[in-house]
């Protein structure tokens, strides 16, 4: 029986979002983008994202549409034209650079009421009785790493093993369940100070082996188990063991 690994996820905000986070990476200014590069980059991502059977919504794939056509309109030759001339065309770009910054203001703006609220949740009031509460120990911080740095990170790992198609693709009647492979990846961080190498927990090059350990990471991702650190982008993703989890064992 086929078993489908086709999942949503909510850590996917558009194609925008992707387009963001690639211009941050890069360090792009966002008011010259280079069409080409950024185009390359996405499509890599997008590629991926397809090889992992994600969810991947209609307007990412409309997103790589318009990109390719503006990587065509920025190879044309180009014209002296005078600004006068009532013909004068607009940098292809425009429209993207503008949809860009009105997004990016947003995010920041919502990015700046979380932190208000994440504030304003460490006021209290005084209480009229004065109680001693056993030390607690502070919530362990998942990183910022962001599922796209993960999926970057997937996508370098084929370049460095050489994994490349054809796969491994057929799904075996005894696939290993997330759930078994979420303990299996666990019990490989658990016992390390300094965390296991993202490539490391990849063994084989079987699609199925391959997706469901990538799922399985960010399930624990999410269940506050383990956390995903980047000293500096493009280096090598450690999965590590949640601290606050090892102390209540």
């Amino acid at each position: 029986m086929h078993q489908s690994y086709q999942v949503k996820l909510d850590t996917f905000e558009g194609p925008l979002d992707l387009l963001l986070h690639l211009i941050n990476q890069y360090e792009i200014d966002i008011y010259d983008i280079p069409v080409a590069k950024i185009t390359e980059q996405y499509m890599d991502y997008i590629h991926t994202m397809q090889y992992l059977e994600l969810n991947v919504a209609s307007d990412y794939l409309v997103m790589a549409s318009t990109l390719l056509v503006l990587k065509s309109q920025m190879l044309l030759p180009k014209q002296e034209i005078d600004e006068s001339d009532e013909a004068y065309m607009e940098d292809p770009r425009e429209e993207l650079m503008q949809r860009l910054i009105e997004y990016r203001k947003y995010k920041d703006a919502a990015k700046n009421l979380e932190d208000k609220e994440m504030e304003a949740n460490q006021v209290f009031s005084r209480s009229p009785v004065f109680l001693e509460y056993p030390e607690t120990k502070p919530p362990a911080v998942k990183g910022d790493i962001s599922v796209y740095e993960m999926i970057d990170a997937l996508g370098k790992m084929f370049e460095r093993k050489k994994w490349h198609e054809p796969l491994e693709t057929r799904v075996k009647s005894s696939e290993i369940p997330i759930e078994q492979r979420m303990t299996e990846v666990l019990d490989k961080v658990k016992y390390s100070s300094s965390g296991i190498a993202f490539d490391e927990l990849f063994e084989y090059p079987s699609k199925s082996h391959i997706v469901v350990t990538f799922m399985a990471i960010l399930e624990l991702m999410k269940n506050n188990e383990v956390m995903c650190i980047q000293k500096n982008h493009f280096e090598q993703l450690y999965v590590l063991f949640m601290e606050d989890k090892r102390g209540n064992e």
